[in-house]
């Protein structure tokens, strides 16, 4: 047998990002705005690609290219309207993994708004490097991109 072997591990950080909005706003544009907050660094498919949301129980997040080609970010395996998603995502070699990621994201009132909590459980190859970069791009996709979108004048 040939080839690396590495231990498996399991991370878990959480997230908790105040938004001055309504829940049901935040909820709309989560799920069904998420091409215009989506920021241009996390287009892994280039500038040109479009993100969607289908947030029912077996839909997904991708990221698509008109010329066809596609990114599965992450599949539904819970919705409840308004309040949470349970999501569950797969992290290739090339980018630190092989891991899952089973994200769970909340919304709940608060005066003024709502607060957003994130929660991502990682397991399989994790260093603490990869963590720490997953924790620092959601904190800036759903700090700059999701929370600056749904308090915008759009809203």
């Amino acid at each position: 047998m040939s080839g690396q072997v590495s231990d498996a591990r399991v991370i878990q950080y959480d997230l908790e990002i105040p938004i001055d909005a309504p829940r049901e706003r935040v909820w709309d544009a989560l799920t069904k705005e998420t091409n215009g907050w989506w920021l241009p660094d996390f287009h892994m498919l280039g500038e040109d690609s479009t993100v969607r949301f289908d947030a029912r129980a077996g839909g997904s997040l991708v990221e698509e290219r008109a010329d066809g080609g596609s990114l599965l970010w992450f599949t539904v395996q819970m919705s409840r309207e308004a309040e949470s998603l349970h999501l569950v995502g797969h992290i290739a070699p090339e980018w630190g993994g092989p891991s899952t990621s089973m994200l769970h994201i909340a919304l709940s009132d608060r005066a003024g708004g709502t607060l957003l909590r994130v929660a991502d459980a990682l397991f399989g190859r994790v260093s603490d490097e990869n963590a720490e970069s997953l924790k620092s791009g959601w904190t800036q996709l759903f700090g700059a991109g999701l929370k600056a979108h749904a308090e915008g004048p759009s809203a």
